[in-house]
């Protein structure tokens, strides 16, 4: 009877061992897979590219119509959802994270009813409110980086000096909507923020990484790539959109300040890709192989 409980003991020892290996082996690939993902983001640079729409847009002055067309209806959308969701969700949420987070939950629940607003804000109006604007505002950063054959792809673009006066008439489809799929995971990760600092510093870097790939959903379908090709561009290079995903994020959770941002990381998106297009990154070597070998052949 003692040797039989002494075989079962040692037979639930091993199962539990066996667990903990495999848990540990997970946790040391999925460590491994976040360095590398940093590592690729700072060998990228991608981050600057919403610093460089910031810049860009101020000193382009044609490219402001769409942006000052909207802000009225944008202003009034985000300040209704922030004020909604600090006067409903701020103290239940506040509740929780005081047993986890201890004196950091103010900061973490700021923080989190911020990004939750984010996301609500940009989810309505990205679907209804400054679809075209944003589209607009996009092809015409790309018309103004000379890139007009590219654009012509996706809409008529008519002669002229202005960038925003010679967009034409639309022939495809406007960016990618936030999918069910975006959605159903951001709700799973958003317990990540019952973990002090830790959690909340991965749930935003998780936010980026969705929203990293959304921006460039134009230029794919400019360059009239299939979905796997899409998907193999992102695997290969979730680096540099999570970074700029990150920046784009962070900018876009400021309050009142987010459709300015909004434009901005547009145009940020619009000249990554343009720079992409001349040669001017290391991600070139896969997305223009014509230009590629033409280069080569000038040499």
């Amino acid at each position: 009877m003692a040797e039989s409980s002494k075989s079962g003991k040692s037979r639930s020892s091993r199962v539990v061992n066996s667990v903990n290996e495999k848990a540990q082996g997970i946790l040391r690939e999925d460590l491994h897979i976040v360095k590398g993902v940093a590592y690729q983001a700072l060998q990228s640079k991608a981050y600057l590219y919403p610093i460089k729409g910031i810049v860009y847009f101020l000193s382009h002055k044609n490219l402001w119509k769409p942006f000052t067309s909207k802000i009225g209806s944008y202003l009034t959308l985000s300040a209704g959802v922030i004020g909604g969701m600090f006067a409903f969700t701020y103290l239940p949420q506040l509740a929780v994270l005081v047993f986890t987070s201890g004196p950091l939950a103010v900061f973490s629940t700021v923080l989190l009813v911020l990004n939750e607003s984010s996301t609500i804000t940009n989810m309505i109006s990205r679907n209804w409110i400054l679809q075209q604007s944003i589209l607009d505002t996009f092809d015409g950063t790309l018309i103004s980086r000379n890139a007009v054959n590219m654009v012509r792809e996706g809409r008529e673009v008519k002669s002229g000096s202005d960038p925003m006066k010679r967009l034409g008439k639309t022939l495809k489809s406007p960016f990618t909507k936030f999918s069910p799929t975006a959605i159903i995971r951001y709700i799973m990760y958003l317990p990540l923020n019952f973990i002090p600092v830790v959690g909340t510093a991965v749930f935003l870097f998780l936010q980026a990484r969705t929203r990293g790939t959304l921006v460039h959903g134009r230029y794919f379908q400019l360059k009239n790539w299939s979905a796997a090709q899409r998907r193999d561009w992102l695997e290969k290079h979730t680096g540099a959109y999570t970074a700029f995903g990150f920046v784009a994020t962070l900018l876009e959770m400021v309050p009142v300040a987010n459709i300015f941002f909004t434009y901005t990381n547009t145009v940020g998106a619009a000249l990554w890709a343009a720079d992409i297009e001349e040669l001017n990154t290391n991600m070139t070597d896969e997305t223009a192989p014509t230009l590629r070998e033409a280069a080569k052949n000038l040499q």
